[in-house]
């Protein structure tokens, strides 16, 4: 088979009227996919170029929005395409802002393009942002966690595509999570920026996936749908493993702290350490007390990662989980482990919760409930999410 008879198979544009069957077989095309290492729609240049020439084209990316060695704004530049404007999320453009802090509007020195933020104070696209544009264009790395919050920009990238009438084309990227689908699905009283949408801890989507979903299932404000256009991956199932060629943000420096991430993240409505100021984030967990593991670790400033961490300057002794086999569901017992240790770790419950999703869980916790009962109060809503999520699988696989 020619490149362009196979460009042409894996191309596919989902609007929102296609059906969710049609699109996941149209990416069942390559018999050999578990065997074949996954292209990215990005890498797909040619595919959906055609989508993109003559168009005005905004851009919400970062540093993971990668073509092999060249940035995704860099290749379509070289290709013709005409960029008016870049849109940030979290971390920033080039991905070197620390968590939570604001990230500011400014130029990319690289291009000269003007770069909007979408952390901050302005979380969705105004329409004065998008007036001069044709087209935005959707392509960032996630991590298949609810309160990873690139999920919760593309969230407000469709909702302002929608209510402005401009078609989003996301090119799709592997979940390095993509098997594992777990967790309390968030609550309507819950509902924030680190959980926009209904969805588990561990919501086992493409981004491409989960744009879908939100979209096809009215979760948008007004119940409002945008133009959704998608480029597939090719060779992906939700069980290929993949390490992530760029870290995702900066305390997510490789696959050990990817695997981590959901189970340990619960600890920042705390006052122990996951790690940031470390070799190790979301590698290592710790507290000044000694009695608690016999591994210890300093957290210190490091510009460009991680300024001020939990523990600052304070010898911290825990557990050392760089080596440990990683989960495959949400993992509970170093939560239970640290309960042990110390009923009230949670300082910030309010927190917790809107981490959780559910408000339910950390009473849970400290009253010492069993696992398996804790799961068995989440399975309904879980289960619900299960059968929702079938209808939007573009890959095989769980």
């Amino acid at each position: 088979m020619n490149q362009s008879i196979l460009s042409a198979l894996i191309f596919l544009v989902v609007c929102c009227s296609c059906g969710a069957q049609e699109q996941r077989d149209a990416a069942y095309i390559t018999p050999a996919a578990p065997l074949l290492k996954p292209v990215t729609g990005a890498a797909q240049v040619n595919s959906y170029l055609p989508l993109l020439e003559g168009k005005r084209v905004g851009m919400v990316v970062n540093q993971t929005s990668m073509v092999g060695e060249t940035h995704l704004v860099d290749t379509l530049i070289a290709h013709g395409v005409e960029v008016l404007r870049i849109f940030a999320p979290e971390h920033g453009f080039r991905g070197n802002i620390d968590r939570g802090a604001t990230v500011v509007d400014g130029k990319d020195e690289a291009t000269g393009l003007p770069v909007v933020s979408l952390y901050g104070k302005n979380k969705k696209p105004s329409p004065e942002q998008l007036a001069d544009l044709d087209i935005l264009l959707f392509d960032i790395q996630d991590v298949g966690v609810r309160f990873f919050t690139y999920i919760s920009t593309m969230h407000y990238v469709m909702e302002a595509c929608a209510e402005n009438k401009k078609p989003l084309l996301i090119l799709d990227r592997p979940n390095p999570n993509g098997h594992i689908v777990d967790g309390p699905v968030r609550a309507d009283s819950l509902r924030s920026f680190v959980g926009l949408d209904p969805l588990p801890v561990l919501h086992g989507c493409t981004v491409a996936e989960l744009a879908q979903m939100i979209n096809a299932e009215g979760w948008l404000e007004g119940g409002v749908q945008c133009v959704l256009q998608v480029q597939p991956m090719a060779h992906y199932t939700h069980t290929t493993p993949y390490s992530l060629p760029v870290r995702p943000s900066p305390n997510l420096p490789n696959d050990q702290s990817v695997g981590l991430y959901a189970s340990l993240a619960f600890f920042e409505a705390s006052q122990w350490s996951v790690g940031r100021g470390t070799d190790w984030p979301f590698q290592v967990l710790g507290a000044p007390d000694s009695t608690f593991g016999d591994f210890s670790f300093v957290p210190e400033d490091r510009p460009g990662v991680q300024m001020n961490p939990v523990q600052e300057g304070t010898r911290c002794y825990g557990l050392d989980l760089r080596a440990v086999v990683l989960p495959d569901k949400l993992d509970l017992s170093y939560l239970r482990r640290a309960m042990v240790h110390e009923p009230e770790v949670i300082s910030n419950p309010r927190w917790f919760h809107l981490l959780s999703g559910d408000a339910r869980l950390l009473d849970q916790l400290q009253e010492g409930r069993s696992e398996e009962e804790i799961r068995t109060s989440w399975e309904p809503e879980l289960s619900d999410f299960k059968k929702i999520r079938e209808k939007y699988l573009m890959y095989p696989g769980r």
